[in-house]
């Protein structure tokens, strides 16, 4: 049971096609601080966010700076207070960043480290394309960006350390009324409830005699009604169709059917079921 059950969920999972074009390719591993990765990813496609310097010395470590573009490092505005304060908690800021860092390098020692990334396919295509992963290259440096030590850096600092307890709900002191909604007069519940009680209250008595074949023919369906039902069925006014089941009906107030009408004894035509009676063989006189 247990490897058929494998098999099944092997068989359920869909190999992916995979692209090594650039396994030849060398790429760079590299830790942002978590504030240039949200503007990054705010900056949009093909954006300047910033130029690269590699140094390059004999028998030394690369020397590599970044220095962010203006629009990456400019503070963020026309957002609330609470977003402000959700950056923080998510190691982010809104305020302006550093413009220049220092990469500081590592390497990868005996690891062999790959870079792939997903690229969609086209399922309303005639014939379906699937997804494919595709290989973007191989990792040969590991590096970590850190910011150099600046003001605008000490501020980032100090705003986490200052927020980091700020507590997300907190009581603060109104010295003015706030009116968090426009009362309403007359809501729409009620409005739609006087016109179906003043459409109620306009409704013309039918002849008595026609109100009674209604009811009669409401009553071969089933045996007991309750009033609300009545009333829907007939189109009448509660009063005056009381006063015509007054007449023609009788009014249960013991269970099983309590507070429900059904029709006087001399008013019912319900068929009577007859059951067949054996009887004995005439003929048995002849023994």
């Amino acid at each position: 049971m247990g490897e058929n059950g494998g098999d099944k969920k092997e068989k359920q999972k869909k190999a992916l096609e995979l692209d090594l074009t650039n396994t030849n390719r060398d790429v760079w591993l590299v830790k942002v601080p978590k504030y240039i990765s949200d503007r990054w990813n705010k900056a949009g496609p093909n954006a300047d966010v910033g130029k690269l310097r590699i140094r390059r010395g004999v028998g030394t470590v690369p020397q590599v700076s970044l220095t962010l573009a203006e629009n990456i490092c400019a503070p963020i505005k026309g957002i609330t207070e609470l977003e402000s304060l959700n950056l923080v908690r998510n190691s982010s800021t809104s305020q302006e960043i550093p413009k220049e860092h220092k990469f500081k390098i590592s390497g990868i020692a005996a690891q062999t480290l790959g870079v792939f990334s997903l690229i969609p396919g086209d399922r309303e295509h005639v014939p379906p394309i699937p997804d494919k992963v595709q290989m973007e290259g191989r990792v040969v440096q590991r590096a970590e960006c850190m910011p150099i030590q600046s003001t605008s850096y000490m501020n980032i600092k100090k705003e986490a350390i200052a927020k980091a307890g700020e507590p997300v709900r907190k009581v603060m002191q109104i010295k003015e009324h706030v009116q968090a909604f426009k009362p309403v007069a007359r809501h729409a519940a009620d409005i739609q409830y006087e016109k179906d009680k003043k459409k109620q209250g306009k409704k013309m008595r039918d002849d008595k005699e026609k109100v009674m074949e209604i009811l009669f023919s409401l009553f071969e369906k089933h045996q007991f009604y309750n009033i609300k039902d009545l009333v829907q069925e007939t189109s009448q006014p509660i009063n005056y169709l009381k006063e015509i089941l007054n007449e023609v009906c009788t009014y249960n107030v013991k269970p099983p059917n309590r507070n429900m009408w059904e029709l006087k004894p001399e008013f019912r035509h319900y068929k009577v079921e007859k059951t067949a009676k054996k009887t004995e063989d005439s003929d048995s006189d002849s023994d």
